[in-house]
């Protein structure tokens, strides 16, 4: 963890900050500027903004509960770096637990080392370059295909599935190697599963969007409060 919360990572982490907030700067000048020729006013543009800085910050306060965690688990620079970036914290320690096993340890456990730690920034990097690369490459022609897909229900319900295929994977990877450890991590797991269906239909039931964004963030806490009662 030295290592994991070292002066070059952080420096490192706050360039990659800094081109964040130098984006969103960019994009709201840009955004304000067109204003009127879609027949905008100031107070129209500045409301706009309010409203979007606003909301921003029940999503923002839900990843905050996943990040105390997660900074645990791979360092404060890190964290900043991943989740200031991607925003995901599910897919972030995801990524993280399977390129730190890859090494041969499990993130926080004894065993958990340089490499281990070195292994999970790589494939976290790695994973989400995906992304970048392809928003970068093929932007102009995303417009094409979500005509093409929608244009025929059955490659949306495709795309759908293999989506959610490719999620339950995952995690059902990650939590099974930790529901043979013991009772304790069985009944956590088994807990936080039933309870995440909970929480994703009572947000469809009374409307209320920002639960769905405080899931994963509740799920956490809920798991944390029964391992600690039955440890």
């Amino acid at each position: 963890m030295q290592t994991a919360n070292s002066f070059p990572l952080w420096i490192f982490a706050s360039l990659v900050a800094a081109v964040v907030i130098f984006q969103a700067i960019i994009f709201m000048r840009l955004a304000s500027k067109a204003s009127s020729s879609v027949g905008m006013t100031a107070g129209e543009v500045k409301s706009a903004i309010r409203a979007g800085a606003i909301s921003s910050l029940g999503p923002s306060l839900a990843i905050v509960v996943v990040a105390i965690s997660f900074m645990a688990l791979v360092g404060n620079p890190v964290t900043l770096m991943r989740i200031g970036i991607i925003g995901s914290a599910a897919i972030e320690t995801v990524g993280a637990s399977i390129g730190s096993k890859a090494a041969g340890a499990d993130l926080g456990s004894a065993d958990y080392t340089v490499q281990a730690f070195t292994a999970a920034v790589w494939v976290m990097c790695l994973g989400g370059m995906g992304w970048l690369l392809f928003t970068a490459l093929f932007t102009k022609s995303l417009g094409k295909l979500q005509q093409k897909a929608a244009s025929n229900s059955k490659n949306v319900s495709l795309l759908n599935t293999i989506s959610i295929a490719a999620m339950v994977g995952a995690f059902g990877y990650l939590g099974g190697s930790e529901m043979v450890k013991g009772r304790s991590e069985f009944i956590v797991l088994i807990v936080s599963f039933l309870v995440m269906p909970l929480i994703i239909m009572a947000a469809n039931k009374l409307n209320v969007t920002w639960l769905k964004e405080w899931s994963l963030g509740l799920v956490i806490i809920v798991g944390l409060v029964v391992g600690y009662f039955i440890s």
